[in-house]
């Protein structure tokens, strides 16, 4: 028991987390306990370490297959809960795969066996139809953000998922949404329920409405965004077609923007999350993929650019904004004639004649042609711009590491002269490429 505290103590220090939530804590303790258990709690509020921390703790270092499956409604979710895996340090091997990348790369990856596999229903059935793998000793199933792979229709691919599984002792599903039906398929009998999405608390989420003089929303928003300033946020769109003429008009108006929909190529979207996580970009244009399950930072404000359609839709988009003990503020573009929807209950205009000045550094993004697969690691990275490029700490900003690249934020006035320095150096034993993102 003393080892298991240590082990996890270490591990909340490797995610630079003091302690955790009360939500946590109970989940920690029902979940070791429980066979299914149920976690109910809004988006942000650290379901994923709440359900990692029981199964690493569950799993056997002298097993060779996989230990536990972990299914997911979205390619970036899965990636996520791979990188806070890896971070967590547990000497487990974890992999993630998903549609969107050639098989051949997740065959090569899966050559030595995972204890932790995570994976999108279809990509997960694909290979267990090759039979690549022991199903016997998946222990620990995971259904995280289970209503959205329901509400994806991936109903078909999870029953065949779990009707191949034999020997499963532990069922753990999550969602930030009440009162979705779990299909007969999962077989969930007498869960433990942890719902923490009815726990009253006062809401640090301030909505606004900004009332646009005519139906054409595009001036108004560049003027909301220089009224709120070099702050990170997300201006959701409803439409694919939105995102594209929103991009056009900030760039337009020289606005750093990155964009985000589900239309983009995965590799386009990841680094388009890269870009926005390191600060490279303040502001990401997305539909509502981006409002839960991918991994981006506190944010001080969310925009409504076109009225969500739903109430789900309003709240897991502000759920992007004062999220745990922080403040934020979601602002409602409403055009000339539109009408706003009866969930958006309170109209408090937005006074944004103040404009704000630009003070934060900016940040660039650089791309690194080596990754782990090279024996590459972060400080490998950190000591090459520190020795050969001779920036300092402050000028460099977050690196993160991919199986077969890595992707380093350093200052934008500073980007240049560092392709110009490093590109084509050594790294352990490659020599890498680094070029601008």
């Amino acid at each position: 028991m003393a080892n298991y505290i240590r082990n996890q103590q270490d591990i909340l220090k490797k995610l630079k987390i003091s302690a955790l939530n009360p939500m946590q804590k109970e989940a920690l303790e029902i979940i070791e306990k429980t066979a299914n258990t149920v976690l109910l709690s809004p988006t942000g509020t650290g379901k994923t370490l709440a359900f990692l921390l029981p199964l690493i703790a569950s799993l056997k270092t002298n097993v060779t297959d996989i230990q536990a499956l972990i299914l997911v409604p979205s390619r970036e979710l899965a990636i996520q809960i791979e990188q806070v895996v890896r971070t967590m340090g547990s000497g487990f091997k974890v992999n993630a795969v998903y549609g969107g990348r050639p098989i051949s790369k997740d065959k090569i990856e899966l050559k030595h066996t995972p204890a932790i596999l995570i994976g999108t229903p279809g990509r997960i059935v694909d290979h267990f139809s090759s039979e690549r793998y022991s199903k016997m000793s998946i222990k620990t199933l995971v259904l995280d953000e289970f209503d959205k792979s329901l509400e994806t229709g991936f109903e078909v691919e999870m029953s065949e998922i779990i009707n191949q599984l034999p020997n499963l002792k532990k069922r753990i599903l999550t969602s930030a949404t009440q009162g979705v039906k779990i299909p007969a398929f999962v077989r969930l009998s007498n869960p433990s329920i942890i719902n923490y999405l009815d726990t009253k608390k006062e809401s640090r989420l301030t909505i606004k409405t900004v009332h646009a003089s005519d139906n054409d929303k595009l001036n108004t928003l560049v003027e909301l965004l220089q009224h709120i300033g070099n702050q990170p946020g997300i201006i959701f769109c409803n439409y694919r077609d939105s995102i594209e003429r929103v991009s056009l008009y900030l760039d337009k108006n020289r606005i750093n923007h990155t964009c985000f929909s589900g239309g983009m190529e995965q590799r386009d979207r990841e680094r388009s999350l890269i870009k926005f996580r390191n600060g490279s970009c303040q502001v990401l244009i997305a539909t509502d993929l981006a409002a839960r399950g991918i991994d981006i930072p506190e944010m001080k404000f969310i925009i409504h650019y076109e009225l969500p359609r739903a109430i789900e839709e309003f709240t897991h988009r502000n759920g992007r904004t004062a999220r745990v003990n922080e403040k934020g503020t979601a602002y409602v573009l409403k055009g000339k004639s539109e009408r706003l929807p009866e969930f958006i209950k309170k109209d408090t205009p937005a006074d944004i004649a103040e404009k704000k000045e630009s003070t934060k550094i900016v940040w660039q993004t650089l791309f690194v042609s080596g990754g782990r697969k090279d024996k590459i690691s972060k400080g490998d990275i950190a000591g090459l711009f520190f020795k050969e490029g001779g920036i300092n700490k402050d000028q460099l900003g977050i690196i993160e590491l991919k199986q077969d690249c890595a992707f380093v934020a350093v200052q934008q006035n500073m980007a240049n002269e560092m392709v110009e320095k490093l590109n084509n150096s050594r790294l352990k034993k490659k020599k890498v490429r680094i070029t601008l993102l």
